[in-house]
């Protein structure tokens, strides 16, 4: 996710210091954003879009306004730091006190959790009047919608400026409080891991399963399918988190998916990552 999201903003204009915690994880992505860039200009030219030297520009334009590095402390001077770490909030926490220390007054903060609290994260710092959400979806440089989540403290001017970005970037801003999975994940969840629990219980399969729901819903991927493209481990770790937290909610207790889940995550058959979930996989496609 960080790397897209990088792009996105580099590709709109705006210079971005991007931070890995190692060099080999920074060049992976710094190579991702490079191959990206390089594959959408092919594209446009071969279907007259741009000219070589226009594709040229698209590629060197957007480098030219990113900067990688292993030092956190050098994101001292942005107006802005998206955070895209590991969805672990015994890191999250760690990490923005560590924000709070290195970045000018000012500067706000934005979480990329998908389900996580925000106000958990703003409490961790001296500014939760400036800590939001911005969820973005993957993979970024194509999905259109972002996420703006505001906390009870988030300052609204804050707010509006975060929907006036995602705007800048091209990008849908949707409004949401701080409620478990915002509105998407919120609603999608349960519904992947329903999904797993009927693979479990034996009430379908998983291939009969995403074709009712495309053919009979008209959605475009079925629930297995996308648990798979996601990543089953992530699906199990938002209702892992939601159970411990929300014990009294319905929506949330699906005992066999939950179960079903944990025993493939052991098992590395997480998906799409692994190439191996309730399908086979070779790259982002499904063999």
């Amino acid at each position: 996710m960080g790397h897209g999201v990088a792009q996105l903003c580099a590709n709109n204009g705006y210079n971005v210091v991007a931070v890995e915690h190692k060099q080999e994880f920074l060049d992976k992505g710094m190579s991702a954003i490079s191959g990206s860039l390089n594959q959408i200009a092919k594209k446009a030219v071969a279907k007259g879009k741009m000219s070589e030297e226009e594709a040229k520009e698209s590629v060197e334009g957007p480098l030219s306004r990113l900067q990688g590095t292993t030092n956190l402390e050098d994101v001292a001077d942005c107006d802005l730091v998206i955070e895209a770490i590991l969805e672990d909030m015994d890191i999250k926490i760690p990490f923005y006190q560590q924000l709070d220390s290195i970045c000018k007054p000012e500067t706000i903060f934005a979480t990329n959790t998908s389900s996580f609290s925000v106000s958990e994260m703003a409490d961790a710092t001296s500014r939760p009047e400036k800590v939001c959400g911005l969820h973005y979806f993957n993979p970024v440089q194509i999905m259109k919608l972002v996420e703006v989540i505001n906390t009870d403290k988030t300052d609204p001017a804050v707010v509006e400026s975060m929907i006036e970005f995602v705007k800048n970037t091209k990008k849908v801003p949707v409004r949401c409080g701080d409620t478990p999975g915002f509105i998407v994940n919120r609603l999608l969840v349960p519904y992947l891991t329903e999904a797993v629990a009927m693979v479990a219980r034996g009430d379908a399969t998983a291939e009969d399963i995403d074709t009712a729901m495309m053919l009979g819903a008209g959605h475009p991927m079925g629930p297995v399918t996308l648990s798979d493209y996601v990543g089953n481990e992530i699906n199990l770790a938002c209702m892992s988190g939601w159970i411990e937290k929300f014990p009294d909610n319905p929506s949330f207790q699906k005992p066999e998916g939950v179960a079903l889940l944990k025993k493939m995550t052991d098992e590395n058959l997480i998906g799409r990552k692994s190439g191996q979930g309730f399908y086979k996989w070779e790259g982002n496609k499904k063999v």
